[in-house]
């Protein structure tokens, strides 16, 4: 059985929601957190991009590669501070995350049921399934997309739906 089409459709919209906030947010915001220590918008976009590339996209490729392969932690905090994501270009770093998703779902969604169920070891959870791994992607994307809204609310702006 394929991955979801509730599963899927959730993973296509992220990219959409990231696109209409910095379409919605003028450039000056793009950089503003909305406290000490929370993310702004490009910090967001920055996050996603890297976890996208670097955690998932990785992790996705050495589950169907290899039989069940110790996944990589990403130390999001510790990479936001090396790469000064505040410094960097939100429409680069919104493109960067559009295209490594757009790969991780087109792979995703051509997968048959046994390669969904072929599992890696990730951490405290454990054996996970690539079945696991999208739902897991899936719950990073909504809680950035909570932060998110609460960013646009803490400028006074109307988060995108």
């Amino acid at each position: 059985m394929p991955l979801g089409r509730p599963l899927l459709d959730r993973l296509s919209a992220m990219p959409r929601f990231l696109r209409a906030c910095a379409d919605q947010l003028p450039r000056e915001e793009w950089a503003r957190p909305p406290a000490p220590g929370q993310f702004s918008l490009v910090e967001h976009c920055c996050h996603l991009r890297d976890l996208e590339e670097e955690g998932y996209l990785l992790r996705i490729r050495r589950m169907l590669r290899e039989t069940g392969p110790a996944l990589e932690d990403f130390d999001g905090g510790s990479v936001a501070a090396a790469r000064n994501y505040p410094a960097q270009d939100l429409a680069r770093a919104l493109q960067a995350f559009v295209d490594a998703r757009s790969q991780n779902l087109a792979q995703l969604s051509a997968l048959g049921e046994q390669e969904l169920a072929r599992t890696g070891q990730f951490g405290a959870e454990g054996s996970i399934t690539l079945v696991r791994l999208a739902e897991m992607m899936a719950a990073h994307d909504a809680e950035h997309r909570g932060e998110i809204e609460s960013l646009f609310r803490s400028l006074k702006r109307p988060a995108p739906t």
